[in-house]
């Protein structure tokens, strides 16, 4: 089988299979040899940050000369963007042996009776190999979609589990409650393992308090009162962070969106407190997060062109607070996508309410998620913008905003898959 046939395998399972379980996880674990033992894992879930959390980590230990596995979810442009060995994207034979060695596995499952692993279950599963053939000395795992019932779960010992911002999404399997989704969150707790967790949100909080107690786990809420901006520039975001003892430590982001600081705090203070398991200085810290890269957040892909992969309420929301700073230095545009399963007009009330564009560009992500780019003008039309335009593919949409935008700025946002879809037709 080639790279590409694999991948297009991958691409079609959920076509022929459904949701698994657990124990279905860990039987095809058993049957590959248990490559996750002994790996040594932190184990990170949440709604919002939980990719750039994971990219600080990833960024800290590489800093200090670790050798790392950073395994996250989706992918932006390919789909090899999953899986990173020392902050290098995995090549096409590395990711076709993986996946080889897997379907060996379902092979032999398959004759005993059993389902087909779903798509994020055989990613997860081609990961662990990965990074247990590379040697790694750290994995830094990011869930999927939840946490309790994730493929990932199957891990029983990581060094700390980390739990970023809590906020409405997914809700169809999820729970439609801070409250519930919390739950499912905090299922990644392990007995006795150390929670560092997002405690901006009370009723959040409350449960993943509530779960590492039950747990027997030691348990960190950072909240926004731990962090205190000092400078925002072009280059990034001067901060103060405060250690529970009291001790101040000054911090440098290469990011300007406010809740960076917050997902910079969880990876540093994990780091912190995994001090007795993981040796790294206080310096390697502070340059790992000062050199953290991680694409479509926020990220400038052209002169004042910013792609952010914000794609539910408490991510527009702080979006829209970040493209405030900018309103003094021109006009904004943007270039707008959203699927079907997100609240996407909720979504633009907010986006012409929080920044009021003077010129929208929508267009659709083809698929079976779609929402026609005329619908979502129609929407933005209706919220109060006067000139809106649309386009049936990202890339005309992209030319058409470039040229709309003048000396102004152009932000595009709304979907991940929109991010992808841009990032790729740039490269081009």
């Amino acid at each position: 089988m080639t790279y590409g046939e694999a991948v297009q395998y991958i691409e079609d399972i959920p076509k022929f299979t459904k949701k698994t379980t657990l124990d279905h996880t860990d039987r095809l674990l058993e049957v590959l040899g248990h490559p996750e033992k002994n790996l040594q894992i932190i184990h990170v879930a949440g709604t919002n940050g939980k990719g750039s959390t994971c990219a600080y980590l990833d960024s800290c230990l590489r800093s200090a000369g670790y050798r790392t596995g950073l395994f996250t979810s989706p992918h932006i442009v390919s789909i090899n963007d999953r899986f990173r060995i020392s902050g290098e994207i995995v090549g096409d034979d590395v990711f076709l042996e993986a996946f080889e060695k897997v379907m060996e596995a379902v092979r032999v499952t398959t004759e005993e009776g059993d389902t087909h692993p779903t798509y994020f279950e055989t990613l997860f599963l081609m990961g662990i190999l990965i990074f247990r053939k590379a040697g790694v000395d750290y994995v830094i795992l990011e869930t999927g979609m939840g946490g309790r019932l994730d493929a990932t779960n199957v891990i029983k010992a990581p060094l700390a589990c980390i739990i970023t911002s809590i906020s409405l999404d997914h809700t169809a399997y999820l729970g439609t409650t801070i409250r519930e989704i919390a739950g499912e969150k905090a299922g990644i707790i392990k007995a006795g393992v150390p929670v560092i967790y997002d405690g901006h949100d009370a009723a959040a909080a409350e449960v993943i308090r509530g779960k590492a107690e039950a747990m027997g786990s030691p348990s960190f809420c950072l909240k926004p009162e731990v962090y205190r901006a000092v400078k925002v520039d072009s280059t990034g975001t001067a901060f103060d962070y405060r250690m529970p003892d009291g001790e101040i430590v000054r911090l440098k982001i290469p990011q300007i969106a406010e809740y960076q600081m917050m997902n910079a705090s969880l990876a540093y203070f994990t780091l912190r407190v995994l001090s007795d398991r993981i040796r790294i200085g206080g310096k390697n810290l502070e340059e790992g997060l000062l050199h953290m890269y991680w694409p479509c957040r926020m990220e400038t892909v052209a002169d004042r062109v910013v792609i952010d992969g914000a794609h539910n309420a408490d991510g527009v929301a702080e979006f829209v607070k970040t493209v405030q700073h900018f309103r003094t230095e021109g006009e904004i545009t943007l270039l707008f996508s959203a699927v079907a399963d997100k609240r996407y007009a909720a979504m633009i009330g907010e986006l012409v309410e929080g920044i009021r564009p003077e010129h929208v560009v929508t267009t659709k992500i083809s698929g079976s998620r779609e929402v026609s780019e005329d619908r979502l003008a129609q929407l933005f039309r209706d919220a109060g913008c006067a000139d809106v335009r649309s386009y049936p593919t990202p890339g005309e949409a992209y030319e058409a905003a470039l040229g709309i935008r003048g000396t102004g700025w152009l932000f595009c946002v709304g979907s991940l898959y929109l991010a992808g879809e841009l990032k790729k037709y740039i490269a081009k």
